[in-house]
């Protein structure tokens, strides 16, 4: 690690190693110069860092120029004035650190609706900046229209036993396939746009800071997905993280429960900033971003489960077809809101 402090030459008091993220090692270091992050890009996810290097750098440019306060994890460039570090086989990154934290359960309909407007912020804030020049970081990676011929390919070539145990599940998003092609008309209508979509809204990619007792979201974080896109996708993945108590580890489908109170700050925060941005054909497609984003995660997980786990990985047996039957659950629980 010495070797890449001297990248950027730092003389460092400490750094220790930052446990919340899934796909990236991060860490937290100390210099003679400021307080840091340093990430290491998992390349197994993420085939082309450079991609996701250019994306933030073209973002970042443009808000310094055009929104110079707007808070931002910019790139700190190396002493040669290059941002990424590719070095003993992996590729590494450094941001200021900014004080905050991220949380992993919201509690209250104060948080939803603060990160909710941290994210459509983001969207709105760049809303004349053009997403086609970003680069796709990871590609199809919200195609519903790709997941569902996935799944369809594993209920027949996937793992024997596991299809006949799973028959239910199956025959459950087999007959919401109405889903996909809802999200067929939606991405062909004249009235939807591409625009820049950060892609990865759960929770944890807000944070959060407390002052004289006053919790407020300061800004979002994680930009590795950050490319053009629908804004059912954003709007999608904090309906499934944000009105739930529980994640989809969650074994007993009786705590999976969505709070229609927090539904209603999540989209009250969301059209805080993007009320005019969105076509009324948009708008009429709010809610079928929670259904689009959930069907599709229960699709990928059971697509894994038939696939012997290719894909997520599983900690014990049958993991991912509890992740499944969790997300059918919150699926079914969210469709009550409506």
């Amino acid at each position: 690690m010495q070797e890449i402090f001297s990248l950027y030459g730092w003389k460092v008091d400490s750094y220790a190693p930052i446990q919340q993220g899934l796909i990236n090692s991060t860490y937290s270091i100390q210099t003679n110069k400021g307080a840091y992050i340093l990430q290491c890009i998992n390349h197994s996810v993420f085939k082309n860092p450079s991609a996701i290097d250019d994306n933030i750098n073209a973002i970042s440019s443009y808000l310094q120029i055009n929104y110079p306060s707007y808070l931002f994890t910019h790139l700190v460039p190396r002493l040669n004035g290059n941002t990424l570090v590719q070095w003993e086989g992996g590729y590494y990154r450094a941001f200021h650190k900014i004080e905050g934290y991220a949380l992993s359960v919201l509690d209250n309909e104060n948080q939803v609706k603060q990160a909710a407007m941290q994210f459509s912020g983001f969207t709105s804030i760049l809303k004349n900046f053009e997403a086609s020049q970003l680069k796709d970081s990871l590609p199809d990676f919200h195609n519903l229209n790709l997941r569902y011929h996935q799944f369809s390919e594993a209920i027949i070539k996937g793992n024997a036993q596991r299809i006949a145990e799973t028959k239910e599940a199956i025959s459950f998003l087999a007959a919401h396939k109405k889903y996909v092609d809802i999200y067929s008309a939606f991405i062909h209508h004249a009235e939807v746009k591409k625009r820049v979509t950060h892609h990865d809204t759960k929770i944890s990619n807000v944070l959060f800071q407390k002052n004289n007792g006053i919790e407020k979201a300061i800004c979002v974080i994680d930009l590795d997905t950050v490319m053009a896109g629908y804004f059912i996708s954003d709007v999608g993945d904090m309906c499934r993280t944000c009105l739930c108590k529980v994640s989809e580890e969650e074994k007993d489908l009786n705590k999976v429960v969505v709070d229609a109170a927090k539904w209603k700050a999540l989209e009250k925060g969301y059209l805080h900033f993007m009320q005019d941005e969105l076509s009324s054909f948009e708008r009429d497609h709010f809610f079928y971003g929670g259904q689009f984003m959930i069907y599709m995660q229960a699709l990928r997980f059971l697509t894994d489960h038939l696939n012997n786990d290719i894909y997520y990985g599983a900690k014990y047996e049958g993991q991912n077809l509890v992740r499944t039957l969790n997300q059918i659950r919150l699926l079914e629980q969210y469709n009550k809101l409506n």
